[in-house]
């Protein structure tokens, strides 16, 4: 039998394991781009129709700079990595870790945005939108590992019903993803 560096069942090639992988969001950078560039496009719409019609001055460049910094604030993405046993969230203002291979509880909270809120044993809690753990299989597949080793041990007491959901999910979206890649899907 061949050997491939990319294959990763167990006893073949590379292990199956990889200890030292860090998952990040990968749609992180677009969506700071995204929210960079909005920002931009508002201050400049604003400030290109205040001169256009004679009302520009420094008080009210101030005004539309500092609406679209707080545009920028609104729309600026959560960086989301996970590694083995810990899964990190970072915004502009705060940093937020929790321990996945030791979760206590996993919650859904509703609203605009579904998110996922998840404490451990350590009493850290952190939120993150599922849609970010739906969208990255690495960070899906690291969290989902953690999980099960938190569930098997007997820390996970409240919350597995949660992770079933979002896991079939995540294969649902993977399965519709898979389909409309070859064409099977219109």
């Amino acid at each position: 039998m061949r050997q491939h560096s990319n294959d990763v069942r167990p006893g073949v090639g590379a292990p199956a394991h990889r200890p030292g992988r860090v998952a990040y969001d990968r749609h992180w950078a677009r969506d700071l781009h995204t929210s960079i560039c909005s920002a931009v496009a508002l201050c400049g719409l604003l400030l290109l129709i205040d001169w256009g019609t004679g009302n520009l001055t420094w008080g009210r460049g101030a005004v539309w700079c500092a609406l679209a910094a707080l545009l920028f604030l609104v729309l600026c993405p959560t960086r989301v990595c996970a590694g083995e046993g810990w899964l990190v969230t970072r915004s502009l203002l705060r940093r937020r870790r929790v321990r996945t291979d030791l979760l206590v509880s996993v919650s859904v909270t509703d609203g605009v945005s579904q998110r996922l809120v998840l404490r451990d044993a350590f009493g850290a809690r952190l939120e993150v939108d599922s849609r970010v753990l739906v969208d990255n299989p690495g960070l899906w597949y690291r969290f989902e590992e953690d999980a099960r080793t938190s569930a098997a041990s007997g820390c996970l007491r409240c919350g597995a019903s949660a992770l079933r959901h979002l896991a079939e999910r995540v294969d649902r979206e993977t399965a519709l993803t898979v389909f409309r890649i070859s064409g099977l899907r219109p």
